[in-house]
């Protein structure tokens, strides 16, 4: 299970950041828990790759040092490993707010696999293992980019499409379904958050600003 950090970057405290920014992985018979890995500031989208068995998660990172930074992202969720939050993003590119620092981490700290683009707040992702949609969106992963509150233009606001090849993401993201904001960005319709497959092979989307679940299919789809 992912769980969010409490803050930006640790500025309530690192006190109340336990067992935060983290990936857990919890026995359901006995409740115990550990950290399988760390330092994600808010890990969502938590599924196993169909092809490979690995475990992938998207996440949405910080704010506030400017539009261009810090990139949200998918990426591999590899054991015991440590992935920055919230002394450096995206590897080891140091935030000095983060206090006190810790060098020791940074230096552990590994690149997320794929950038998504910055502040577009990814909420939702699955793998896509269905035959209704066309042939070129099998395999590779839906994403809710659910917005920014602090980025113009609108950053986000779609759903998108990364392909996947051997395992891993290639290309840049698509936009497979948009017109969630008015042309000159005003106003916003709706806001996609989590993304599932239905039994047909559809995709859902639930959206929180239209309140509204929105299904998706092929041409001449049910």
């Amino acid at each position: 299970m992912g769980v969010g950090s409490n803050s930006n970057v640790g500025e309530n405290g690192l006190d109340v950041e336990y067992r935060r920014a983290d990936v857990l992985e919890v026995d359901p018979a006995t409740g115990a828990s550990r950290i399988y890995a760390a330092g994600i500031r808010n890990p969502t989208g938590l599924q196993w790759e169909p092809a490979t068995g690995q475990l992938w998660a998207i996440a949405n990172e910080r704010d506030e040092i400017g539009p261009d930074l810090v990139p949200d992202y998918l990426t591999s969720v590899k054991e015991n490993a440590f992935y920055g939050s919230p002394y450096s993003y995206y590897g080891q590119h140091v935030d000095p707010r983060a206090q006190p620092q810790r060098p020791d981490l940074v230096a552990k700290a590994i690149a997320p696999d794929f950038s998504i683009g910055s502040h577009v707040a990814p909420l939702g992702r699955m793998f896509y293992t269905g035959d209704n949609l066309p042939s070129q969106y099998r395999g590779g992963a839906f994403i809710g980019e659910h917005g920014s509150w602090d980025c113009s233009p609108l950053s986000g606001y779609v759903v998108a499409y990364v392909a996947f090849a051997n395992g891993k993401p290639v290309g840049a993201p698509k936009d497979v379904v948009s017109g969630f904001a008015s042309p000159d960005q005003k106003e916003l319709y709706g806001a996609p958050v989590g993304v599932a497959q239905d039994r047909d092979g559809g995709l859902l989307i639930a959206d929180d600003v239209g309140n509204t679940v929105w299904r998706v299919t092929g041409a001449g789809g049910s």
